[in-house]
């Protein structure tokens, strides 16, 4: 806790501070003024699942401009290639992408950040990549020739490995024509 007098104001002070615990932090700030008073706190929290959408024009567009489109709306546990029941919107609007364009065929790229072993998080990315090819498939009856599952763990981040918020960034999943 930092505590200071404002300066240039009688009896005006300032106090500020940062509480961790469970995963979470609490920024709290309070300013007490001769005139007025103000408590801001804040607390930051890893994003939930379920917050992000795909589209499947936004997806076959970014295809076309970018090389490939990112996914992070596919979810599953940590160490785990069972895709999460929240992300069948994702899944169906990848389907949605690959029957509006009879043509498209995918490259279907998992990544993960680099927490745990390099052979884990090579099998872990492939793992995931071919569940996802295989809902495709099953539950949406796309063609599998038209899906090829890879694979490529940590090798090819976004953001640096070093923060939670980079970390999220780099597990997805890529989409990339053939």
């Amino acid at each position: 806790m930092c505590t200071k007098k404002v300066a240039g104001q009688r009896d005006n002070r300032y106090a500020a501070g940062k509480l961790t615990r469970a995963g979470a932090e609490v920024y709290v700030s309070v300013f007490i003024g001769s005139q007025a008073t103000q408590l801001d706190i804040i607390e930051v929290k890893p994003i939930e699942g379920g917050l992000f959408s795909v589209d499947a024009d936004a997806l076959g567009a970014d295809i076309e401009s970018e090389g490939h489109a990112a996914v992070y709306a596919i979810l599953f546990d940590t160490g785990k290639a069972i895709i999460k029941p929240e992300s069948s919107a994702a899944i169906a609007e990848i389907a949605k992408l690959l029957k509006d364009r009879p043509r498209l065929n995918l490259y279907v790229v998992g990544h993960t950040d680099s927490t745990g072993g390099f052979e884990m998080n090579m099998k872990l990315s492939l793992d995931r990549a071919q569940a996802v090819v295989q809902s495709l498939v099953s539950e949406h009856g796309i063609a599998a020739s038209r899906l090829k599952s890879h694979g490529v763990g940590p090798l090819a981040p976004v953001r640096s490995n070093a923060t939670e918020e980079g970390k999220s960034k780099n597990r997805r999943v890529d989409l990339v024509a053939q």
